[in-house]
């Protein structure tokens, strides 16, 4: 009998990891043919969710539980907890419900079919229009600049085979980007579309800073295209520059006397040169914190705690209510 590890990181969502348990072991319990594990890592969650974790643990031996020293990130956590899976195939499910895991058998019929990667494509949306939008079209961008495929409208919920994520884990990046990572292997993959349903209780945790470093994490590390248009911005810029210089010097010459070219161009040149040299600087700059980042070769996390983890993994406990708190 296999087994399917179920990975679930959380930062205060006591409002919805004991539906997720609840959800996932009503789901595994349908199948029947799988012994399964749930972990859940928490990123030093200052609500109660890691006091409902550990009860739940204590009541089912299949759930597994992590607890960060701190909050390590929405990159580094998940996919530390997915090393610790012990499963033939790990499946990924954010705690706010809006990966449905009603999905699961679909994910395994596929895997069993010979997929190594199962991933779901979000074809709609119930989050704002305008963040679905701007989403979608960043996508796009990476998938054009990127020399590989990838895979537009993945969030990252999704089964992969063990070999994947021995795979990954080979690649022993410390601030890995997954959904690059998985495009860079090419195993055969299938995709999944799905209707992405609304966070129904608690608020999101990525901000605007998390949601920036996460895209400019998904360019710098699978593109060189935007170091090569800095550097041909330059070119055209200095061309530009040669030949208004060249212009002018005409223009004075066949009007001495009446051409006065005043200041505007000048101040408008500063500026625009100024800006073009600090995107530049900008974008070399976020090359030289990835190389940065990886040089220093720190852990994924530090756990404070884990629970659950000697057991072995079974099947879905048979209980038919958890007691709530």
């Amino acid at each position: 009998m296999k087994t399917i590890s179920i990975n679930t990181p959380c930062y205060n969502e006591e409002e919805n990891v004991e539906e997720v348990y609840r959800r996932v072991r009503e789901v595994m319990a349908g199948l029947g043919r799988y012994r399964y594990e749930h972990i859940f890592i928490d990123n030093a969650s200052t609500d109660r969710t890691v006091e409902i974790l550990k009860r739940i643990a204590a009541i089912d031996t299949n759930v597994r539980v992590i607890v960060n020293a701190r909050n390590f990130g929405h990159i580094r956590s998940p996919i530390y907890g997915a090393f610790q899976s012990r499963g033939d195939a790990v499946i990924g499910i954010v705690a706010d419900l809006q990966d449905p895991p009603e999905m699961i058998p679909q994910l395994i019929e596929e895997w069993e079919k010979g997929y190594s990667m199962v991933l779901t494509v979000k074809r709609t949306s119930e989050e704002n229009p305008l963040m679905f939008r701007v989403r979608k079209g960043y996508y796009r961008l990476v998938n054009r600049l990127a020399p590989i495929e990838t895979f537009e409208n993945f969030t990252g919920f999704g089964l992969y085979d063990r070999r994947v994520i021995d795979i990954v884990k080979s690649f022993d990046d410390p601030y890995p980007y997954f959904r690059g990572i998985i495009a860079e292997i090419g195993l055969p993959w299938k995709a999944v579309p799905y209707d992405q349903p609304r966070r129904k209780r608690g608020l999101t945790k990525n901000n605007f800073y998390s949601l920036y470093d996460m895209a400019m994490l998904g360019i710098t590390n699978f593109s060189k295209v935007p170091l090569r248009i800095s550097t041909f911005t330059g070119f055209i810029v200095a061309l530009l520059c040669m030949f208004t210089g060249f212009a002018y010097l005409i223009y004075k010459l066949l009007f001495w006397n009446s051409f006065s070219v005043g200041v505007a161009p000048l101040v408008i040149g500063i500026f625009f040169f100024g800006a073009v040299q600090l995107i530049s600087v900008g974008i070399l700059g976020e090359y030289i914190g990835s190389i940065h980042t990886y040089v220093q070769k720190r852990p994924l996390v530090v756990e404070r705690e884990r629970v659950n983890f000697e057991f072995e993994p079974g099947l879905p406990f048979e209980e038919k209510a958890v007691p709530k708190s």
